[in-house]
């Protein structure tokens, strides 16, 4: 896939455009299966003003957006948090998520274990390898699901009471991450209620009912409710990568 990613921002005073090629690479490749160039354009005359590493931007801004959702979301007490892939969105969830809470453990599941055995001995801190998706997840506080899966992974019986789940994966209509027992037994917010309706094969397969939008949630227009078992379905705007970008450039002027 090429994927095309425009967006204006007025309150930043930016223009970009993302382009993303996607390729689904059948046996293990050293090139990542999602690569990504930002090019930040003059909102007043068009012309070219930079062009950024949106492979970087995508990483970092979309850790960011669960961080945020997780911040409010996420159960009082959580202490056991539960990494389910081993990419680069692994790695960029990992770090803002050790940075940002303090979980006393940190997991993680792949389908590949040598990757997650890589990842535990690649990060800064402590990090169990699970021999199962099961495994990782029972008892967990917070999940991310990361992968590359088209099938569900993640299984509503295995999940805590009061969890919460960001789900990052599988972004096309037809594939799942998550089972229709966890989809329709959580409180669903979205990134997009338009792009997950046409986008998200979790929300569009399991039929379940959006909640709520994160940005809805920040505003205060709708609660967070974090007593409940919730789902954040992260599909990315391309007006994260804008204000990302927009960020980089300016510190980047700036001398920083």
């Amino acid at each position: 896939f090429l994927g095309v990613m425009p967006a204006y921002s007025a309150a930043d005073d930016a223009l970009t455009t993302k382009l993303v090629t996607f390729y689904e690479h059948k046996k293990d490749s050293s090139v990542p299966s999602h690569q990504a160039t930002v090019l930040l354009l003059d909102p007043r005359n068009g012309s070219l003003k930079a062009v950024l590493d949106g492979s970087v931007i995508t990483a970092k801004r979309t850790a960011a957006v669960s961080a945020i959702a997780t911040k409010l979301l996420m159960p009082a007490f959580a202490e056991v948090l539960c990494i389910l892939g081993a990419g680069v969105q692994a790695y960029s969830h990992y770090d803002i998520f050790t940075e940002l809470f303090t979980f006393k453990e940190v997991r993680i599941w792949n389908r590949t274990k040598e990757k997650a055995v890589k990842f535990a001995n690649s990060v800064n801190g402590p990090v169990q390898v699970c021999s199962s998706a099961q495994e990782a997840v029972s008892g967990a506080d917070v999940i991310i699901t990361v992968t590359m899966a088209t099938t569900p992974i993640l299984f509503g019986d295995w999940v805590k009471p009061g969890a919460h789940i960001n789900a990052v994966g599988a972004s096309r209509p037809d594939w799942r991450e998550l089972d229709d027992e966890l989809m329709k037994n959580s409180v669903l917010f979205v990134d997009s209620r338009e792009a997950a309706l046409t986008e998200s094969g979790d929300v569009i397969l399991s039929g379940a009912e959006i909640f709520a939008e994160l940005g809805e949630v920040v505003k205060g227009t709708k609660p967070a409710l974090p007593e409940k078992t919730t789902v954040f379905k992260s599909l990315g705007m391309a007006v994260e990568d804008t204000v990302a970008a927009k960020f980089v450039y300016d510190s980047w002027s700036a001398g920083n």
